[in-house]
């Protein structure tokens, strides 16, 4: 039996280095929801600012909120230490928001595809790593639409079934994929790969998942204090290098 793990691997942060495009279709949003923002555009502190701030994003919406609380010149500690009530004013607008979120990224594709696709780029070297696994099964698990995750991929030259990309649309947790892939591969082993710690923590919860291989990958978007938790957690860190080279 061939135990070379089936990599099941995130997107935004582990495949694709989107924190400026993110930021900026944020503010896209944000400019049609309050007026005073109409016709503006974030400068390259508010980019820099986001970037800060992008290890605390779950889900790109989001980034609607954050970009709108940096151009009212709340802090980057300030939406660190408040993150909880800042998001919980968005709870009750999340599926307007996902949805506006997505048209507005679908508008700058349509209108400006090849400046979209550069503010997308992969990490150096993946391209070339997702090429030499197509010969056998991967996938990628996450929070992104799926036509976005294609779409970069089609650019990069990489190949995978529409069927191997959970993402937003599929309407499940990240858990309840790696629990459905695991079922569907038996005992083959699952790689899971991931930039953010609380996500690899909530599956390591998971019973039916403890003999997932979990890695976290230091290039994406998590901090020192990440870093230290999955330690904290027997979670091994995966450097770029490493990850290209296994």
């Amino acid at each position: 039996m061939d135990q070379t793990p089936i990599y099941a691997l995130d997107f935004d942060g582990v495949i694709c280095d989107s924190a400026i495009e993110t930021a900026i279709t944020g503010w896209k949003v944000a400019s049609q929801l309050w007026s005073d923002m109409a016709g503006t555009v974030p400068t390259e502190q508010h980019i820099d600012q986001f970037r800060q701030l992008r290890p605390m994003l779950e889900t790109g919406y989001e980034s609607i909120l954050f970009m709108r609380l940096l151009q009212q010149g709340e802090s980057v500690e300030s939406i660190k230490i408040n993150i909880a009530s800042f998001l919980k004013e968005l709870s009750g607008d999340t599926d307007a928001l996902k949805k506006i979120f997505g048209q507005t990224r679908d508008q700058w594709i349509d209108n400006a595809r090849a400046e979209w696709l550069e503010m997308n780029p992969l990490f150096a070297g993946v391209a070339d790593k997702l090429q030499q696994l197509n010969g056998s099964p991967w996938y990628i698990v996450t929070t992104k639409q799926e036509r976005f995750v294609e779409e970069i991929l089609k650019v990069n030259q990489v190949h995978l079934e529409p069927e191997n990309i959970f993402g937003l649309d599929a309407k499940m947790s990240k858990q309840a994929v790696l629990l459905a892939l695991q079922e569907k591969h038996g005992d083959t082993p699952l790689c899971f790969v991931e930039d953010r710690v609380q996500t690899l923590v909530d599956v390591l919860d998971t019973p039916k998942l403890k003999t997932l291989k979990l890695q976290l990958a230091d290039w994406g978007y998590n901090t020192q204090q990440d870093k230290e938790l999955a330690k904290t957690k027997g979670i091994p860190l995966v450097s770029l290098a490493d990850f290209l080279h296994d």
